[in-house]
Parts: structure tokens; C-alpha cells; sequence
């Protein structure tokens, strides 16, 4: 099974995937051949449409997953079947599941303000400050580097977007000055010289994914708050402050490295004064109220 497992990483390496979302894409594969080396007793080319169906029910079972990670599981079966076992994939034998769309968590702007302002180390104040005063995603504030900072032209070069393509974002002067006390509180030998916040032990690799989430949870319970901040957080309350503030979707869209308008329209539903500020129609005719 190990063979199988090496042919569909090197797969998706070719398709110039980055190592997160080779790991990510990886995760049920590796569960599948587990599955069958160790249920079924089959190899992958042995294994019938209803085999497969067994191990999506299989799988969700033992380990409660939403419908959603579920269709990310059947695009990572889809994927192998396609380009490992060089086999035509049957969309009506294992379809995609539907399932609820919710609304992320938007802090008050408040709420923001204490999250940020009680942060007292200077790297992550930088970063979560960045984060939240340009709209950048996890993997652009780790990969961004210092060159890309353009300070004299207010913006920041976002090379490694989530849609392949770069784009500019915005540099606050708040930010900026945040970036230097970052900068100036380093030794002058441990300062970044390539990755803006890189790893401690490996200053040429960007600072590991992981230790992100890891500080925005443990500064919520410093705070004696519930676990509600993740790390797009600060990107939804960019969009959604900016939104009601007046900024138009267009413009937005284009803040926000987007490449269809319909993911920008969600802060039309997130931001606090979008139905405010369009009276229902009702009222307009003056209601229905009995004398």
C-alpha cells in the first residue's frame, strides 16, 4: 500500500500543490489503504462501487465527520481513482453530499480591539495585526516575505494566494510601526532576512502552521474567553469593517484576492448594518398598525 501512497503524493506534487495541502489531501488516502489492507483485504484495483460507498459510511462512523470533510474525502477518492489507478471516475455511483452553510464568527470591533491590543509579544501582535489590517490568509502572512513589505507605496505583495495568482494588499502605517517594534526587539543577528516571520530553529523555513492557531487559543483563554477566534477571523473582520464602512463589493473583492464576486457577497449577510441601512419595504408604506 505504501507504493500506492507514493504514487498519489507524487501525483499531486505535479500538479504543484503546496506540502500543506499535500499533507491535507493525503489524510483519507492513507485511511483508505488502511481500510483495505486491513478490512477488505484488497488491493485498490479489487474494490467495487459499493466497496467504496461501505468505506465513505465506514469512515464517517468512526470518526464523525461532517458532510463537507465527506466531499473532501470522495474529491481525494476521485482523484486516486483517476490518476493512480489511471480509471474513469463515476460521479453517479459515489456522489458529492449536500450540506448547511453557516456564517462565520465576526468579532465586534471591540471585541478585536482588546483581542489585539492585550497581545504583549511583539512577533504574533505583528502578525495577527497584519493579518487582520490587510485581509491576509494564514499561509500568505507565513510565506510573506520582507521584500514584498513596499512601505512607501502602502501595500504588500502577496505572492502565494490561495488562487495561484498574486495581488497587492494593504499596508495600515499602524501595521508597519508594529512591524518595526517586531523587527527592533530582535537581536541584530536573529533579525528576519527573508521570511518576515520565520522559524525559530530554521530562520530559512516560514514560521510553522501550526503555531498560529496554537497562540490565538491560548491568548482567548488569558483573556477568560470561549474558543470562538481561528485564524480567518481577521480576514472575515477585514471584509466585514471595510463592507460596512462603505467599501463596494468590487473593490473589496479585489482587497480580498477573490476570483468570484459570490465570496465577496457573503459580508454583505456578516456586516451589522447591511439590513439597517435598507428599510424593508414595509415600512416604506408607512406599516399596517391599527388605529
Amino acid at each position: 500500500m505504501d507504493d500506492y501512497l507514493k504514487q498519489y503524493r507524487e501525483m499531486i506534487s505535479l500538479r504543484g500543490l503546496t506540502d500543506h495541502t499535500l499533507t491535507a489531501y493525503s489524510t483519507y488516502i492513507s485511511a483508505y489503504l488502511g481500510y483495505l489492507s486491513d478490512i477488505l483485504g484488497k488491493s485498490p484495483e479489487e474494490v467495487s462501487w459499493a466497496e467504496l460507498r461501505d468505506f465513505i459510511r465506514w469512515l464517517q462512523k468512526e470518526r464523525q465527520l461532517s458532510d463537507r470533510t465527506v466531499n473532501a474525502c470522495i474529491s481525494q477518492l476521485r482523484f486516486f481513482t483517476t490518476y493512480v489507478l489511471r480509471r474513469t471516475w463515476d460521479p453517479y455511483q459515489l456522489p458529492f453530499r449536500k450540506f448547511d452553510s453557516y456564517l462565520p464568527f465576526v468579532p465586534t470591533r471591540q471585541e478585536m480591539q482588546t483581542f489585539l491590543s492585550t497581545i504583549t509579544d511583539p512577533k504574533f501582535k505583528a502578525l495577527l495585526c497584519l493579518m487582520f489590517s490587510s485581509g491576509l490568509r494564514i499561509g500568505e502572512v507565513r510565506h510573506l516575505k520582507c521584500r514584498d513589505i513596499e512601505h512607501s507605496n502602502g501595500r504588500i505583495l502577496i505572492r502565494s494566494s490561495k488562487s495561484r495568482s498574486s495581488r497587492y494588499a494593504q499596508l495600515s502605517e499602524t501595521a508597519w510601526q508594529l512591524i518595526l517594534r517586531y523587527w527592533y526587539s530582535l537581536p541584530g543577528q536573529d533579525r528576519p532576512r527573508d521570511f518576515l516571520f520565520p522559524q525559530k530553529r530554521d530562520p530559512s523555513r516560514p514560521i510553522d502552521h501550526q503555531r498560529i492557531p496554537d497562540y490565538i487559543r491560548s491568548h482567548e483563554k488569558e483573556l477568560g474567553w470561549e474558543h470562538r477566534f481561528t485564524c480567518h477571523t481577521f480576514r472575515h473582520a477585514f471584509a466585514t469593517y471595510h463592507y460596512e464602512d462603505g467599501t463596494d463589493l468590487l473593490t473589496l473583492k479585489a482587497l480580498m484576492g477573490h476570483k468570484s464576486i459570490n465570496s465577496t457577497a457573503i459580508y454583505v449577510h456578516l456586516s451589522s448594518g447591511a439590513f439597517s441601512s435598507s428599510p424593508s419595504p414595509f415600512e416604506k408604506m408607512g406599516g399596517m398598525l391599527d388605529e
